[in-house]
């Protein structure tokens, strides 16, 4: 009796284990999330959090962390990575590019822009700070579509949404100067498909696919989610591969990248998955 009880005990644990395998190495369609290129970053990017390109351009990545007033910019694997001030310190949380700006996110809803041209010169004095336009919260997500010049800024917490497995977010248009004009908002509600916290902390849209891809990296975790933010799958983010995930985009040919926060690693990273249709 008691062989039989330790039998089913050991069949009972390597059951879990197969399960939570591979329910961490599950991957949407057309990518391989155990498999990346990673882009160990210098000290200076230590704290990443937002990641963008011009036009899906990935000969240049530009990035932010949230701890300077700095623009970081380069290319894939760069040992040295130009930056620029543009404020002083501060908690900034995501970056988004449209018609030859920068846009910040800070954490408390409000957005700097700046031209990109001014901060290749190393300092920008021509920033915009848009204050008012989002309720109060802590946001950490943001995306332009330069396609329609829309921007999309999602909120982690906040407080006219009460409950933990709920996200709302704000569509803005934006002029070519980037001034911005609220056209409306959304939801995203994971309950269906995962019981568990959702605090987004990064979205991109996968143009390839009309989806939306979502960061939670409080409990690492991937939301892709239908055009209207419906919630298509939830994936599990290996803690081995992802140490704080903060940042995603798509270039142009479709490939993701996602910046991961040093955490208990030595460095921040950038990972990128090849676009591999399926």
């Amino acid at each position: 009796m008691k062989k039989n009880m330790l039998l089913l005990l050991i069949l009972s644990l390597v059951f879990n284990i197969a399960c939570h395998e591979t329910e961490v190495e599950r991957s949407p369609k057309d990518y391989n999330l155990s498999k990346p290129e990673t882009f160990v970053l210098p000290q200076s990017l230590k704290e990443i959090s937002g990641i963008a390109f011009q036009n899906g351009n990935a000969d240049t990545i530009y990035a932010e962390q949230d701890e300077e007033g700095k623009l970081f910019y380069g290319r894939w694997g760069d040992k040295q990575i130009k930056q620029a001030q543009f404020g002083p310190l501060g908690d900034y949380e995501d970056l988004a590019i449209s018609n030859g700006y920068a846009i910040l996110l800070r954490s408390d809803g409000v957005l700097l822009t700046m031209p990109l041209n001014d901060i290749k010169k190393g300092n920008t004095t021509q920033v915009k700070t848009l204050t008012g336009l989002l309720p109060q919260g802590e946001y950490e997500g943001m995306a332009a579509d330069e396609t329609n010049n829309q921007l999309y800024v999602l909120c982690k917490k906040c407080n006219d949404i009460n409950t933990s497995t709920t996200a709302k977010g704000y569509i803005f248009q934006m002029t070519p100067s980037v001034e911005m004009r609220n056209i409306g908002s959304f939801t995203i509600d994971v309950s269906g498909v995962q019981n568990t916290k959702f605090h987004p902390s990064a979205l991109a849209k996968n143009k390839s696919k009309n989806e939306w891809y979502i960061l939670s990296s409080v409990n690492k975790m991937l939301v892709v989610t239908d055009a209207a933010w419906k919630v298509k799958d939830v994936y599990k983010l290996n803690p081995s591969v992802f140490s704080q995930p903060e940042g995603i985009a798509f270039d142009k040919d479709n490939n993701l990248y996602i910046s991961n926060e040093k955490g208990e690693a030595l460095n921040g990273t950038i990972l990128r998955f090849k676009y591999q249709k399926k």
